[in-house]
């Protein structure tokens, strides 16, 4: 997604004072450009001082964010006086939008009481939340229920609601690639593809063999071939990679690259083994970690709802994410754990990753044939968790997501992987158990976990656990 762009509404009351409305545009015309976000606001001479007062006024407003709406991501509700609690409301309803709200109010300063300064934006924020709930909508509220925009805590409140905004816009448009069938031992990454696109997530899916064809068919020195090849040998340490292995990666990188831009996919799911290994003789991890590294996440095994996941977390972050198993314990320690896979996790997470071979495959598999796996453990740091999964039962999308960290103990294993502590592990663990949630999840390298949770749960009306210990 580009950069985020607010319609912003200022709410105004005739016999409150009106020099706030001009004070507030000040503040919040600085605060964007400091965080670099894109507004829709009615300019001063459109309405009394470009507040919205009046039915009039919402009719006005309404009709400027229509003519943007596909710009607008989210809308900032502004309250600087007690406001107009209809006009806000009405104005959301006639331009049709159905984005992210967030309702902001101004503190009053018990030195300035007076007349010419008092707000009372404390009560109207109420009053304005209690006609968005009458006329249906959903928002979200500041962490302190008056708040002023040059404050710490309301940057904080801005930054997780443009995290929403990307989680929620994202998630109901997006496009993904489902490469291969499932492994057929995998009933666990089954999902309803019926179910995600009645919320908006199209899945585009592909034969396996079509890809590999195509692959086998490129010429070596092919200028898409060359080009990816030195792609993959700057990304990762590869002096034990054979150079066919190099060749067949960068032959299959650019089909997979080619079939997601000409079917505008933002993220995709790969049957990684065994056909992979049998048929083509590598593993695609090292692609699936480019991928994800640059933003387009790659989940492996098919599975299409811990893609779901990992887009997810990409949004809420801005930052690349994983899919991993929930996968060892950590000696004896009840809130810690292992994070494994054989090798795909972004570059992000581990600096000195390494191309090898994939031992637990390669056993029956042949080792030779897996080279593509990588190697390397992640560095430690705050994470958060999360996973999607449809029930086709109810006919529904459940999720649940925490925060944890990236710990530094030692862990002499292969493949990537991390020692997660997270608090209440054993409890979140039960609770994965006994409503049938599968043995992967995603994760990403920042605590973004309530932004996961307004999103989901708020505005996709999804049913998401989110845990604390």
């Amino acid at each position: 997604m580009n950069k985020i762009c607010l319609g912003v509404i200022f709410g105004n009351r005739d016999f409150f004072p009106d020099h706030l409305i001009s004070e507030a545009r000040k503040d919040i015309v600085s605060l964007f450009q400091e965080m670099n976000i894109e507004s829709v606001m009615l300019e001063e001479h459109e309405t009394k001082l470009g507040s919205v007062e009046t039915y009039q006024h919402s009719k006005i407003c309404a009709e400027l964010f229509k003519k943007n709406r596909d710009r607008i991501n989210g809308v900032l509700v502004v309250l600087p006086n007690f406001g107009d609690e209809k006009g806000v409301a009405d104005t959301i309803k006639l331009s049709g939008l159905n984005v992210p709200i967030l309702v902001q109010a101004y503190p009053d300063d018990l030195t300035k009481m007076n007349v010419e300064r008092r707000r009372d934006a404390f009560c109207g924020k109420i009053s304005v939340c209690n006609n968005l709930f009458q006329y249906g909508y959903n928002f979200s509220l500041t962490e302190l229920h008056t708040i002023h925009p040059n404050s710490g805590s309301f940057k904080k409140d801005l930054e997780k609601f443009l995290g929403v905004c990307r989680v929620v816009e994202g998630l109901r448009s997006v496009r993904l690639g489902a490469i291969g069938a499932r492994p057929s031992s995998f009933n666990t990454v089954r999902y309803s593809e019926k179910i995600l696109q009645n919320a908006g997530i199209t899945v585009v899916t592909v034969d396996l063999s079509e890809i590999l064809g195509d692959s086998s068919r490129l010429k070596d020195d092919a200028t898409k071939v060359k080009a990816k090849l030195e792609e993959i040998q700057t990304y990762a340490i590869h002096g034990s990679v054979p150079s066919q292995a190099l060749l067949r990666m960068a032959k299959l990188g650019v089909v997979i690259s080619d079939w997601m831009e000409i079917n505008d996919l933002q993220a995709t799911a790969l049957q990684c083994w065994t056909s992979l290994q049998k048929n083509y003789g590598i593993n695609a991890c090292t692609l699936m970690s480019m991928m994800s590294n640059q933003l387009f996440p790659s989940a492996c095994e098919v599975d299409i709802t811990g893609v779901v996941s990992m887009y997810a977390l990409q949004l809420a972050s801005n930052s690349p994410s994983a899919l991993v198993d929930w996968n060892n314990n950590y000696a004896e320690d009840p809130d810690r754990c292992v994070f494994f896979h054989c090798g795909n996790w972004a570059k992000s997470f581990i600096p000195d990753i390494e191309i090898k071979t994939a031992p637990i495959l390669g056993s029956t598999l042949g080792e030779e044939n897996t080279y593509g796996a990588m190697a390397g453990g992640a560095t430690a740091g705050p994470i958060t968790y999360a996973r999607v999964s449809t029930d086709d039962t109810y006919g529904s999308i459940r999720a649940y997501t925490g925060e944890g960290e990236i710990t530094s103990d030692p862990l002499d294993t292969f493949g990537n992987r991390a020692v997660v502590h997270t608090p209440g592990l054993q409890k979140l663990l039960k609770y994965i158990c006994r409503n049938g949630f599968e043995h992967h999840v995603a994760m990403t390298k920042n605590h973004v976990s309530s932004i996961i949770t307004e999103a989901m749960e708020n505005y996709l009306k999804w049913e998401v656990y989110s845990h604390e210990g």
